[in-house]
């Protein structure tokens, strides 16, 4: 029997073995940076000759790895491949499953520095937050595994006289599975471990900004003890490869996190049935959000100015939990501004590899252009600077945490999800209108609320329309298990990675009804004895 499950620690880098061992993790990955790294379909490498570089966000000109490009053809060759594997795999006992996710989770643990420091380098994680994905993967694998094991005890039926009845869950298919580069370990593995333990196969397409971490984490996969063909691997152009795999009339759902725009197109891609399509293809898509903070009259304002600085320039604000909007009561308005820019300015801006680095680059050139004419939009608007504004492109794509107050409802920074480090801060008269603000988005993923009035936080409970509300606390930080995360609205599916029907998404229940004779029972059990 498997023990009860617990939440991956965090490492203490204060103490100087971990900081030894981070640093010498860091210091192996620069020594493998700039290598080749091939498709694989049904365990078979693929190149194609035509490939596409993922670079360092911080030091631009530094290679992490080079990858094929993958064509229509192979595209089309991983689904067949992965159909075909599971005719096997969906009969492989529910426990074989969970205990490969078991065993991935150990080798995660074994390498889990060395992990962290690939993202280090390809997406420009502090040590802190690198180590915080690394450990959300590993919980990922252990609470999946579990939950299957959960899920393939039959449930309990009503019974009736004359009938053996029985429920189950089987999978679905083959998944497409495609990851965002935020948390290019967590996300990506949660998805593609889920898909696995519950009998599906997987195409998985990683990020083009996060590939490297996507293929060693592949390789563990394989150490694991994972049979060929049931993860295939594949990076290529998502107009060209991306959209053959989840048209493929083979494909049967796809989970899917990024950004709201591909969210739907993806979303509107599998609602059409192809020739020689069988069902309806399902999709879990998470899509981001615009996440405030609301603030209360007569709450420690130090604590809620720590949980809004952390909440929003963590990893750059480049989380779909971030917060860009602080809302805050008028009565407290001016004082929340000052400890918060007192805050901000203490962040050290820097390269990741420095383990005293608060936050570093943003993932890519795109990102930082777009993230720069927002700061320029948000003052354009009437906004009012009052923190960062600077960037600097030269080296690596480097954005200072940025603090605008006195934006308007329905200004642009107020209702765009910017995805890096700018904080919109914004005033309102009493906590009606707090509320309304915060509602007045199309998403609806986190949310915080500050404040001392028990009827206030019972109101939010109900109002506050987000899949994951944090009342006095910051609204980021989600742990696999005990906040089971997903939003609405634009924000998503309404699917709760790390909750308890997670799985669920990836299987479908079946009901099988034996008529039992009068007596037959009865006779099988003295034919048992």
């Amino acid at each position: 029997m498997q023990s009860e499950f617990r939440n991956e620690s965090y490492t203490d880098f204060s103490k100087e073995e971990n900081a030894q061992a981070m640093r010498a993790a860091i210091e192996k990955v620069r020594g493998e940076l700039g290598r080749d790294y091939p498709l694989v379909v049904g365990g078979e490498r693929v190149t194609t000759g035509q490939t596409l570089e993922s670079v360092n966000p911080a030091k631009k000109t530094e290679v992490v790895g080079r990858f094929q490009k993958a064509t229509e053809e192979i595209a089309r060759r991983a689904v067949e491949t992965a159909h075909q594997t599971f005719a096997s795999w969906r009969n492989t006992p529910p426990a074989e499953r969970a205990g490969l996710l078991f065993r991935v989770a150990g080798l995660l643990r074994e390498r889990r520095h060395e992990m962290s420091a690939w993202m280090v380098h390809e997406v420009g994680k502090t040590w802190a937050e690198a180590d915080g994905d690394t450990a959300e993967a590993i919980d990922f694998c252990d609470f999946y595994a579990r939950e299957m094991l959960r899920y393939a005890a039959p449930p309990l039926l009503v019974k009736i006289e004359g009938e053996d009845n029985r429920l189950e869950y089987i999978p679905l298919g083959v998944g497409v599975v495609i990851p965002p580069w935020n948390f290019p370990l967590a996300i990506m593995a949660g998805m593609t471990v889920a898909v696995v333990v519950t009998g599906n196969t997987v195409v998985l397409k990683p990020s083009s900004d996060a590939p490297t971490i996507a293929y060693k984490f592949f390789e563990i996969l394989e150490e694991a003890g994972m049979p060929p063909g049931v993860v295939n691997f594949m990076t290529g152009s998502g107009a060209e490869v991306g959209d053959m795999i989840v048209d493929h009339p083979l494909t049967r759902f796809v989970a899917f996190t990024g950004s709201k725009e591909i969210g739907l197109r993806i979303n509107e891609r599998a609602a059409k049935v192809h020739q020689g399509q069988l069902w309806i293809k399902r999709v879990v898509a998470e899509m981001g959000g615009k996440d405030a903070i609301i603030v209360d009259s007569g709450v420690d304002l130090d604590d809620a100015a720590t949980g809004i600085v952390q909440a929003a320039f963590g990893f750059q604000g480049q989380k779909c939990s971030a917060c860009s909007r602080a809302i805050i009561h008028t009565d407290v308005y001016e004082p929340m501004i000052e400890k918060i820019v007192e805050r901000t300015a203490k962040l050290k801006l820097g390269e990741p590899t420095d383990p005293t680095t608060s936050l570093s680059a943003v993932i890519n050139g795109k990102a930082f252009k777009t993230i720069t004419g927002y700061i320029e939009k948000g003052q354009a608007e009437g906004g009012r600077l009052v923190a960062g504004g600077g960037s600097d492109g030269e080296q690596g794509f480097f954005i200072e945490p940025t603090v605008i107050a006195d934006v308007k409802p329905g200004a642009t920074i107020e209702q765009e999800e910017i995805f890096g480090p700018v904080l919109a801060v914004i005033k309102a008269q009493d906590f009606d209108e707090a509320l309304r603000i915060a509602n007045n988005t199309e998403y609806g993923l986190t949310g915080a609320v500050y404040s001392n009035d028990p009827d206030k936080l019972e109101r939010a409970r109900r109002e506050f329309h987000v899949g994951n509300l944090y009342l006095n606390r910051k609204c980021t930080g989600a742990l696999v298990g005990v906040h089971p995360f997903g939003g609405f609205n634009m924000s998503g599916t309404d699917s709760k990675a790390g909750g308890p029907d997670y799985l669920g998404l990836f299987m479908q229940a079946k009901v099988t009804s034996l008529k039992v004779r009068p007596g037959e029972n009865e006779k099988q059990k003295r034919t048992a004895v």
